[in-house]
């Protein structure tokens, strides 16, 4: 099956050494804080906001982009979040007994709650500042390929992730009436 040919091409990477495991679990674990924070950073002291000589009145415009960004990731997780407890898709420690997760993970994996949240949050950025946006998806994928790799998720659960997240960031945006350049 292609989707576990493809977990183990990427799952073979950890296990090799401590320095890259390290790198991979803070990729998949830690780095994904970082980047919500960057996103709260760049949303509220985006230099419209700050170079403006009503940073306030700035800020009350670009709130729509604020609701846009969270509400997109927060509801994205959600969706994620319950379709794991319909789906009750098993992790790879549970289906391979060979696997070592470098990350515990009891729950169920399908769809990766972090790969539709990251995505719907690039993809929602990208609609409001194109070039961060860009940076957001990057960093989406590298936690999707980084929780394959760490033995969390197989890439079915990432790609799944990624479609959903994908999916709500564009409904939101759809729904939304103001428009952003």
């Amino acid at each position: 099956m292609l989707n576990n040919q493809i977990f183990f091409e990427l799952y073979n990477f950890s296990h090799q050494s401590i320095f890259f495991d390290r790198i991979i679990i803070f990729i998949a674990d830690i780095f994904p804080y970082i980047v919500v924070i960057s996103a709260i950073l760049f949303l509220f002291l985006h230099k419209d906001n700050i170079n403006s000589n009503f940073p306030f009145k700035e800020f009350k415009r670009r709130i729509g982009e604020i609701v846009l960004v969270f509400f997109s990731s927060a509801l994205a997780w959600f969706l994620a979040f319950i379709l794991k407890l319909i789906i009750q898709s098993p992790r790879p420690t549970m289906v391979f007994q060979n696997v070592s997760a470098l990350l515990t993970k009891t729950d169920f994996a399908f769809p990766s709650g972090h790969a539709t949240f990251f995505m719907a949050l690039g993809v929602s950025l990208f609609f409001c500042h194109k070039k961060i946006g860009d940076w957001f998806i990057f960093f989406a994928l590298l936690i999707g390929i980084a929780r394959i790799i760490a033995g969390v998720h197989f890439p079915i659960d990432i790609l799944g992730g990624f479609i959903l997240g994908i999916l709500v960031a564009c409904t939101i945006k759809y729904f939304q009436k103001k428009e952003y350049k």
